[in-house]
């Protein structure tokens, strides 16, 4: 159950949202409910299918508004969460958030994710690290895989079924030192869209070689 101030929190968080939505092109869903269900519900569905409570940070990919990592800090303060996006106008308003909602341990780093995974302090070191709706998974898993510590889990948060993806992606997951442990399936409850979660668990560090230069991820996907 949420405490009165975490619901607080996420109503704050949903008037920022819309607030800042004026100004910048955050989001394209607005209304209320439909924010708390496919942004806010959405993004805490992780934590039906990894133990968050046994995790002490996490690292999210891509960010944008904030999804899924702030819903998540929301409902586990414990955590210790880094942020990454590429675009300055997104980290200013995630970091007036953090500030307006009083998060604490929450680093909002702007940057390229190919670039940031290079520095020691970010490299192999988290225990969870997560992107929703980012990118193909064979690109994903080499903007977020070297992020994961040894044992760590990359969870990358989908739309409809990535069978297909999961199968272009059997080369970087290899190549990343990843392997698939369960791909879980639900649908929202009110619009019941279809929502799947990919699982790698890192089974070893990051190779010197990646990630490759800023871009390139992109280009010239693993294959």
């Amino acid at each position: 159950m949420l405490t009165e101030e975490q619901l607080n929190q996420f109503e704050q968080y949903y008037k920022l949202l819309v607030e800042w939505n004026e100004r910048m092109n955050l989001t394209g869903i607005t209304e209320r409910e439909a924010v708390y269900e496919k942004h806010f519900y959405d993004s805490v569905s992780l934590s039906f299918y990894v133990d968050i409570n046994g995790a002490s940070s996490i690292a999210d990919i891509g960010s944008g508004a904030g999804f899924p990592s702030l819903p998540i800090k929301i409902c586990f303060p414990h955590l210790k969460v880094t942020i990454v996006d590429s675009l300055n106008k997104r980290i200013a308003f995630l970091q007036h958030v953090v500030s307006e909602l009083g998060l604490q341990n929450v680093t909002c780093l702007h940057g390229r994710a190919e670039d940031i995974a290079r520095l020691p302090e970010h490299r192999d070191q988290y225990d969870l690290v997560t992107a929703r709706a980012v990118a193909k998974l064979n690109v994903l898993n080499e903007f977020c895989l070297p992020f994961a510590r040894k044992g760590g889990t990359f969870a990358a948060m989908k739309g409809g079924d990535p069978s297909e993806e999961l199968h272009e992606a059997a080369t970087s997951m290899r190549e990343l030192r990843a392997k698939r442990i369960g791909v879980e399936a639900m649908q929202l409850p009110w619009e019941q869209s279809e929502r799947h979660i990919v699982l790698l668990q890192k089974t070893d560090q990051t190779p010197k070689k990646y990630p490759r230069k800023a871009g390139t991820p992109l280009k010239q996907p693993i294959v």
